[in-house]
């Protein structure tokens, strides 16, 4: 299959995400589509793609056995055949449409972003369809996603998909091997902790002075 163009890849990625999400207007005349790809929320980066290209895009997977045209309506709909033309379960469907709509994604952002297409039971179940995805042969077509180095600054690693062509990672900023990042809820968190635990000890001292005191006996 070549590499998908972005508008191809949001399209792909509207259609799989409204099956779940507004079952009841699925499949998608041309009209949602468009709006889908155009949303302001929960999209990266944000569209403003016309009729005529989206319904070229369209059109483009439906060449590519990826969306096909429903039948029995007046108005032209469309729906999403990806789980089948690229054999893959739905668990990975969900992760290819949310990263494909709202870009590179930590494993735990997956997670909760996925969660109305499939809801994961952790982390690592994400991460094991990452894997799959990652390691997936080249007889059955290559890689469909791959983990990004850590940035500067960041906790953990983005996974990206691949439909759109391969990704040059050699040129990314790459976060040191020795590099320590505490986000700022954590230290925030610590700071309260240590606050309480001030406070604790001083009661404690305070409880230990009158305790001398009442037993008559000299701390020295």
């Amino acid at each position: 299959m070549r590499p998908l163009s972005l508008l191809e890849a949001r399209v792909l990625g509207v259609l799989i995400e409204k099956a779940h999400t507004v079952p009841d207007s699925y499949p998608l005349s041309l009209n949602s589509l468009v709006s889908g790809c155009n949303q302001k929320t929960t999209r990266d980066p944000v569209m403003n793609a016309t009729e005529a290209e989206v319904q070229v895009a369209a059109d483009a997977l439906k060449a590519l056995h990826l969306a096909f045209e429903s039948s029995g309506s007046r108005v032209t709909r469309y729906e999403h055949n990806m789980g089948r033309a690229l054999a893959l379960p739905s668990q990975s469907v969900a992760v290819l449409a949310v990263l494909m709509l709202r870009g590179p994604q930590t494993s735990s952002e997956l997670r909760a972003n996925t969660d109305r297409l499939h809801r994961f039971a952790d982390v690592s179940s994400v991460e094991a369809f990452l894997d799959e995805l990652a390691a997936r042969s080249e007889e059955k077509g290559g890689p469909l996603v791959v983990k990004l180095p850590r940035a500067p600054g960041a906790r953990e690693a983005r996974w990206t998909h691949l439909l759109c062509g391969a990704v040059d990672i050699s040129a990314m900023p790459v976060a040191a091997q020795s590099e320590d990042f505490v986000a700022a809820s954590e230290l925030a968190a610590i700071k309260s902790q240590q606050l309480t635990m001030q406070r604790e000890i001083h009661d404690l001292k305070a409880l230990v002075d009158k305790l001398y005191a009442e037993l008559g006996v000299s701390r020295e």
